[in-house]
């Protein structure tokens, strides 16, 4: 998929991080449009259905958290990759963007060349999942690759995007010890920083929905799957 093919919505209030962040996406050949506030974010998303969301957390109208949430209740947006840009750093902001179905979070203020450095990380997925129709089944567990559908026990369970790559990592081969910096790579790519922690609060989202016997922390190094 080539750039000129890959729509970003841009959702911010402020003027200039519109204005300076599309400008430097739409130099890279991107599809830019942009939303000034949280309502007007997601009628765009739904109308324009964008391969990447940029959102802001601190919107009027409608924040960022709850805009993330709109988004990932609409059936045609559930695979749309959604990353904060946000000045706001707290942990438990974090931890909010992520419950609310985010894929990554970035924080402001941040340099146009490592913003760029991060999008294209984050868009490196797309290449990956063209002809990645795969079905995994392990034990009780049914991961469907090309539908996004988790089914544990005939019952269907929706995880967002980042949750489900990250369990799908840990399935494709059970009892296999992944090391922490290798799922950083695998998942959020190499030019994405982040930290351990954002592992861990991805795990315990999974261990909630899935039962905490099927991923076990392997003192400290990584995580493995258990049948």
């Amino acid at each position: 998929m080539n750039n000129q093919d890959i729509k970003i919505l841009l959702v911010d209030d402020e003027p200039d991080i519109l204005e300076i962040v599309g400008y430097n996406l739409s130099q890279e050949g991107y599809k830019v449009s942009t939303a000034s506030n949280g309502v007007e974010g997601v009628k765009k998303a739904k109308k324009e259905k964008p391969h990447l969301i940029i959102l802001d957390v601190m919107m009027p109208e409608m924040d960022g958290i709850e805009a993330c949430e709109q988004i990932r209740k609409a059936p045609d947006l559930k695979n749309t990759i959604i990353t904060f840009l946000t000045a706001r750093g707290e942990d438990y902001s974090q931890v909010a963007g992520f419950d609310a179905g985010a894929d990554d979070y970035i924080t402001k203020p941040i340099k146009p060349k490592l913003l760029l450095s991060k999008v294209k990380a984050l868009l490196r997925r797309l290449k990956a999942e063209d002809g990645n129709a795969t079905i995994v089944k392990v034990g009780k567990l049914t991961i469907n690759k090309e539908e996004y559908k988790i089914i544990l026990e005939g019952k269907e369970i929706l995880l967002p995007k980042k949750e489900f790559e990250l369990l799908s990592l840990l399935a494709s081969k059970p009892g296999k010890v992944f090391k922490r910096e290798n799922i950083l790579e695998r998942i959020w790519g190499n030019e994405v920083v982040v930290g351990g922690r954002t592992i861990d609060v991805h795990i315990r989202k999974i261990r909630d929905k899935i039962g905490d016997k099927s991923i076990k922390t392997i003192k400290g190094v990584g995580y493995k799957f258990i049948e």
